[in-house]
């Protein structure tokens, strides 16, 4: 029977100490929210979408400005090609060289590029806002996780207690046995009592690791890190007065605060630029161009020298003192050879001046038809627009009646704390009455073991209902713009 006690003294006491033991370093909400932000894959996300957004606003504004393209080509045709400055066939190896230097740009288009540009960047405010959606979605379900392993730990400190009262009890009580004054049923009574005390005590502080881990898995962090969190005691944690959290005049500040509103109300205003620009594109839009070039080209023959060969009579007569003579002309063969590299340029500066050429001119481009893109395109955005309108009006619904729901369910959870906090009062005097009793020899083990197990039910069921209250309070507090504070 002693060495059962001591058993159970000592898993208490490893119990109680262990995690003491280890070094581990101390978050309080706002490190773990701020962990969160930073290392949660959704938020990485969303923040990548957000910068895509913001790129396409950049390439929106740069679509307002003329399109300048330089461009230049060099190389070498072989056999029958164009001669580029004569624009005759020739049947040579020839070297050549283009430039072009091309201008075009919007002059009128009835808005449709400005109307693109200011899609683009309400686009971007809205990305912005999803990133700002995310963060606190997962800041309240990181303030949730963090209340669950407060309270799982206040509720091991609770059983933790009641496992020490048990256990001085029993002592004394086995003292008074053996001095003969208490009967062997009491002992073994408060020794099984305390057996389901520890029991109790390492069933709450299993629950607590859990959480921990639990949180841990929401901050994604590695759950071999030495971690534990801040505990301030749930009587210091600040809460709003419930009279200053009515749930209107806390629906109408949601309204303005809440990132998810405001991101719908931008994408409406995505979907009305882009309605403008897609009926600007049903009319005429006029445009300018311009552009110069040059080029060069070259053989890669030359003449090396020649042979006489004589003369040969032409068609041609000269009249001479009134006989005519024929006009002889000399035969000459030319003899060809290969120019070298360097050669093959000669001339390249005056070929690129007299071969220089511009042009300068205005577009008008007048859609009469081209399948039905630009009109259905105008329908559908009209469409977007009405979806767009009933998915806010559908967010505004669910945002109050979240509003409504967090404010009956803290109302309730105040009075079902009030109402724990009563029984705990009485039930405290009620264990006081039966210590003394029980220490006067008035009341059974049996009925003392049954006055604690009330005590410990009516403290843990205060401390939920606090922690429930505080939480509930804490969601009003952030539908109200106030953030995630403890």
């Amino acid at each position: 029977m002693t060495k059962r006690f001591s058993i159970f003294v000592l898993i208490s006491i490893f119990l109680g100490l262990g995690t003491s033991l280890k070094a581990q370093e101390v978050w309080d909400l706002r490190r773990c929210v701020e962990y969160a932000w930073e290392h949660n894959l959704s938020i990485k996300l969303t923040d990548i979408q957000a910068r895509i957004a913001e790129l396409s606003y950049e390439q929106a504004k740069m679509g307002r400005y003329p399109n300048v393209n330089f461009s230049n080509s060099t190389g070498t045709n072989f056999g029958r090609a164009v001669d580029p400055t004569t624009n005759l066939f020739v049947s040579s190896t020839l070297l050549f060289q283009q430039y072009n230097l091309n201008v075009n740009g919007l002059i009128y288009n009835f808005g449709n590029v400005k109307n693109q540009v200011l899609a683009s960047r309400i686009s971007a405010q809205a990305a912005s806002q999803d990133v700002q959606t995310n963060k606190n979605d997962i800041g309240l379900t990181v303030a949730t996780t963090y209340l669950q392993v407060l309270l799982a730990k206040e509720q091991a400190r609770i059983a933790y207690t009641t496992m020490q009262l048990t256990k001085a009890r029993l002592a004394d009580t086995r003292k008074r046995v053996d001095a003969g004054s208490l009967p062997e049923l009491n002992a073994l009574e408060l020794e099984s009592q305390f057996a389901r005390d520890s029991a109790t005590y390492i069933s709450a502080a299993t629950t607590a690791e859990q959480n921990l881990l639990n949180l841990k898995a929401t901050l994604n962090l590695d759950a071999a890190t030495p971690f534990d969190i801040a505990a301030p005691p749930v009587e210091m944690i600040p809460v709003e007065n419930i009279a200053d959290l009515l749930p209107e005049y806390v629906f109408q500040i949601a309204m303005q605060t809440q990132p998810q509103i405001k991101a719908n109300d931008l994408r409406i205003q995505v979907i009305e630029y882009n309605l403008k620009a897609a009926k600007a594109a049903l009319y005429p839009s006029i445009n300018f161009f311009g552009g110069i070039g040059t080029n060069f080209a070259n053989p890669n023959s030359k003449i090396t020298g020649f042979n006489f060969l004589g003369y040969v009579p032409s068609q041609s007569v000269v009249n001479v003192n009134g006989t005519n003579q024929p006009v002889l002309d000399p035969n000459v063969q030319l003899i060809r050879g290969k120019k070298g590299f360097g050669e093959m340029w000669t001339g390249w500066g005056n070929q690129i001046d007299q071969n220089f050429r511009q042009n300068l001119g205005i577009q008008l481009s007048v859609p009469i038809f081209s399948g039905g893109i630009a009109r259905t395109n105008y329908k559908r955005i009209q469409l977007n627009m009405k979806s767009a309108s009933l998915t806010r009006d559908q967010a505004v619904v669910t945002l109050k009646n979240n509003v409504y729901l967090a404010y009956v369910s803290a109302k309730n959870a105040l009075e079902r704390y009030n109402a724990s906090k009563r029984t705990l009062e009485l039930t405290e005097k009620t264990f006081d009455l039966a210590q003394k009793r029980y220490n006067a020899g008035l009341m059974s083990t049996i009925d003392y073991i049954t006055n604690q197990n009330n005590l410990f039910r009516a403290r843990i069921q205060k401390t939920a209902d606090q922690f429930d209250y505080v939480f509930r309070m804490k969601v009003l507090e952030f539908y109200k713009g106030m953030g995630l504070k403890l």
